[in-house]
């Protein structure tokens, strides 16, 4: 297999840390939870690393260091806008702490003056591209389908119910809990056709797959974008949100400060044009150092090598799951289905915190259980009802469902699936005694008042 011979591990700082079992022996960390967030490249560090020195604030400044770190906050600007294909000219790119706060910024700046008070988001989005659009604006959600596939024909038929009063339609490029490639750009086909902007959550997309927001003449174009660089190999706190200029001329920032103006007295404030009346205080500029930095080691690799390496191994993963009869898995097999490298599963006889808490311990495996943070998604593939829910909510003292979720890097390997499936095999087969073993660990720590320190907290072996 071509994928096979990517040497991407070499690239990635921490792929050989070794972490202690319950059974006291040290073994090398397997890391499944990538959709959370990555562990830095090896030339981002190095990038850092040579950077700090010159270190300085940016703007304003008038010594040799502060002009220099101006200018490469600014180059990064230009860097970033093209690792996606946005406009340099009519785009503008603002600077944020993550995906969250992009989305909750624009909210803001899109309601100052919305003449239009409709905002579709989908049954599939993670909790940043919905609770932000509620109460402000009217909220409607666009069906998935039992496999959690979003439909089409639902979106356009909203768009046909709600035509002329639509702001905004906001869909998620992947999603984070089967890893479903939206069809963002035949999305953006249907939304342009009624006259309204779509914004793509871009997250879980931009780490794992070649994106072009296309031009502004091509029905094509995706006009708002946001992702992190936490969840593509910069986890050093920067977000990215891309949007046409006008959207935030005239407009207030959400965040008001030194940075953001041009002249204040006590009568009158005169705020500085986007972006950087959106960047209030100030910036984060070792993040936009590693986020550049990540982004010329993703293009030199280039996306779509990674995307089809990503590819291999998820199917490889997948075939073995199947495998196994005890599992139940959350997603659809079909074939030529765009997606990336998310399976979430569930092992009925185990509650999910407590599987994720047996491979961790057990294997030094890190995955990650729960919703996601995609409530509404995760409770329609489980099935719960509105009573169920409620239901739940009144007893918080009941352990919720959930699932278990995995999610691929590119620098996983076969030899981590491996050991990953024998371990979940050996559970599997021996639900009995693993619930017996863990249930006193839990009264353990119910008698302490914490976790048992399996591994050395906050101690380097």
């Amino acid at each position: 297999m071509p994928g096979r011979h990517l040497n991407l591990r070499k690239l990635v700082v921490g792929v050989d840390t070794k972490v202690p079992t319950l059974s006291g022996e040290y073994v090398t960390a397997i890391n499944f939870d990538n959709a959370a967030t990555t562990p830095p490249l090896c030339a981002v560090m190095q990038e850092l690393a040579e950077f700090a020195p010159w270190y300085s604030s940016i703007h304003r400044g008038a010594g040799h260091k502060s002009m220099f770190c101006s200018d490469v906050y600014e180059e990064g600007r230009s860097i970033i806008k093209r690792f996606v294909g946005a406009d340099a000219k009519r785009d503008v790119l603002i600077y944020t702490k993550n995906t969250t706060e992009a989305i909750n910024l624009l909210s803001y700046a899109l309601l100052q003056d919305a003449k239009k008070k409709v905002v579709l988001s989908t049954c599939m989005e993670h909790l940043a591209n919905d609770l932000p659009w509620r109460d402000i604006f009217k909220i409607d959600y666009i069906k998935v389908d039992d496999c959690g596939r979003l439909s089409l024909t639902d979106l356009e038929d909203k768009l046909e119910k709600y035509r002329g009063n639509v702001e905004l339609v906001a869909v998620t490029g992947a999603s984070n809990v089967t890893g479903y490639v939206n069809p963002i750009y035949e999305i953006a086909r249907v939304v342009h056709k009624y006259g309204v902007k779509l914004l793509v959550d871009g997250a879980q997309l931009v780490p794992h797959f070649p994106i072009n927001m296309k031009p502004y003449e091509s029905e094509e174009h995706i006009d708002y974008l946001v992702f992190s660089a936490h969840k593509m190999y910069a986890p050093f706190g920067i977000g990215i949100l891309i949007a046409p200029k006008e959207t935030f001329a005239g407009k207030e920032p959400i965040y008001k400060g030194g940075g953001a103006v041009n002249l204040v007295s006590h009568q009158f404030v005169e705020w500085d044009t986007a972006p950087y009346k959106e960047e209030a205080g100030t910036s984060n500029a070792m993040g936009v150092v590693a986020l550049v930095a990540a982004i010329k080691k993703l293009e030199q690799i280039s996306m779509q090598a990674i995307y089809e390496h990503e590819k291999m191994l998820f199917d490889y993963m997948f075939r073995q799951l199947e495998a196994i009869d005890e599992l139940e898995i959350y997603r659809c097999a079909a074939k030529g289905e765009e997606r990336i490298g998310i399976i979430s599963f569930v092992l009925p006889e185990i509650h999910h915190a407590e599987l994720a808490k047996m491979l961790a311990y057990e294997a030094g495996i890190a995955v990650r259980s729960g919703l996601f943070c995609a409530h509404p998604y995760v409770e329609k593939l489980l099935g719960l009802t509105e009573k169920d829910l409620h239901y739940y909510q009144k007893h918080p003292e009941l352990p919720f469902p959930g699932l278990v979720r995995l999610s691929l890097g590119m620098y996983n390997n076969y030899g981590e699936i491996d050991i990953f499936i024998k371990t979940l095999r050996t559970i599997a087969g021996n639900v009995t005694r693993f619930k017996q073993k863990y249930n006193e660990i839990e009264k353990k720590e119910a008698e302490t008042g914490s976790q048992i320190s399996y591994l050395p907290r906050r101690k380097m072996p």
